[in-house]
């Protein structure tokens, strides 16, 4: 399914992307608040004015890591579709976007803060439109973040595509994504698998252990020296890859509905 919108396909032109991946701690019970809140609320105003199309809002699974919290990433075209982002942020000097002070001011009220990151995306990462054409979608996420010695991120995330790609695709999981951490030492990198069901999950997990399916790709970050923790999530009601499309204006409701 894939949205035919108006607009529909602003920020999806051929060419390498640029994200960026947002991990953000939101305050008590409000993170279905605020996924409504980025997805609806905010989406609409991205796209329209800043190209900038939206991956996938995700809410993390609090056994798994920390909590409460929630993933975001942001795509754009290439450096200078960041660098245009960024410019009609700060465009004359100003310290917030005048279209963000009502929307800024919700979200404070939900979230704490987080850290972000701009990754770029492997040459066999799909864009969000492809991976939404091609009815990627799954029950839970894989989100993994890698650390290797410096400059060894490429390494990393050229044995991914060569050796866990293929591995984890005949568990029946497909990748959404490799991406290396820019602006850095070149020493992270995140994968993320959508796991189609729960089984599939225990079967990705299960695939770790000596013996198991994995073990050419777990061998792999040994001699990488690689250090790795995976989290588990969950797609936010009106995440692309569930829904098939972005979130438009259409999909909003009052935030105490919620």
């Amino acid at each position: 399914m894939t949205d035919s919108s108006p607009g529909a396909g602003v920020g999806s032109g051929v060419g390498p992307k640029v994200y960026i991946h947002e991990l953000v701690d939101v305050i008590g019970h409000n993170r279905a608040r605020y996924m409504q809140h980025m997805t609806a609320n905010w989406c609409p105003i991205a796209r329209r004015e800043r190209h900038q199309l939206c991956l996938g809002v995700w809410a993390t699974i609090g056994s798994t890591g920390d909590w409460p919290q929630v993933v975001n990433m942001w795509e754009l075209d290439g450096w200078e579709g960041l660098a245009a982002n960024l410019a009609h942020e700060t465009g004359g000097g100003r310290d917030q976007d005048p279209s963000l002070a009502k929307w800024w001011a919700t979200a404070a009220s939900l979230r704490r803060g987080g850290t972000d990151r701009i990754v770029v995306p492997t040459d066999w990462t799909r864009d969000v439109m492809t991976l939404c054409a091609d009815g990627v979608r799954g029950e839970v996420y894989a989100h993994e973040l890698f650390t290797v010695a410096p400059g060894a991120a490429p390494d990393l995330l050229a044995a991914a595509g060569e050796v866990a790609r293929p591995a984890v695709a005949a568990l029946g999981i497909e990748a959404v994504g490799g991406y290396e951490v820019a602006m850095a030492d070149r020493s992270e990198a995140i994968l993320i698998w959508a796991v189609p069901d729960w089984p599939g999950w225990v079967a990705y997990e299960r695939a770790w252990e000596p013996g198991g399916p994995l073990g050419e790709w777990s061998a792999a970050l040994r001699r990488l020296g690689a250090r790795w923790r995976r989290q588990l999530m969950v797609d936010a009601p009106l995440g692309p890859l569930r829904t098939g499309r972005q979130p438009q204006e259409s999909d909003r409701r009052p935030l105490e509905e919620i």
